[in-house]
């Protein structure tokens, strides 16, 4: 029988925080969805959206970044989850008082999800590179 390779401590750590994190997010979504229309302010709305989803976005790229060394797939799979989970959402607010659900409201969702995950993956990126010493540009 073959033993699979353990994750050191901190790798192990960092997963299971990255995961954490993100089904909380999802959390906070599902409970701000669940309020009556008459508790949520009218403007703004769209960029509400955006960023509740962007921060998604980003989580879930961070998490599945822990599964997988594939980062185009990472970002694929984080925005395929968080639209998913959008549509899920647009489909809840159809039986909350005041709520209905928007196919706008899932696009901007989705949007926002595709910019969380690229700003998190070019973000780690230049972590990595600055770690390395690679972030001396000058040469």
């Amino acid at each position: 029988m073959l033993n699979k390779p353990q994750a050191p401590p901190r790798a192990t750590l960092g997963r299971s925080v990255a995961w954490t994190a993100t089904a909380a997010w999802m959390a906070v979504i599902f409970a701000m969805s669940s309020l009556p229309g008459s508790a949520i302010p009218g403007t703004g709305s769209e960029i509400a959206h955006f960023v509740t989803y962007g921060v998604l976005g980003g989580l879930l790229y961070l998490a599945i970044s822990h599964e997988t060394p594939d980062r185009i797939r990472a970002i694929m799979l984080a925005v395929l989850i968080s639209s998913a989970y959008g549509v899920s959402d647009e489909f809840h607010q159809a039986f909350v008082p005041g709520r209905v659900p928007d196919v706008v409201d899932w696009g901007i969702d989705t949007l926002g999800s595709l910019a969380g995950a690229l700003t998190t993956h070019a973000a780690l990126r230049r972590r990595r590179e600055a770690v390395r010493g690679g972030g001396d540009r000058d040469q």
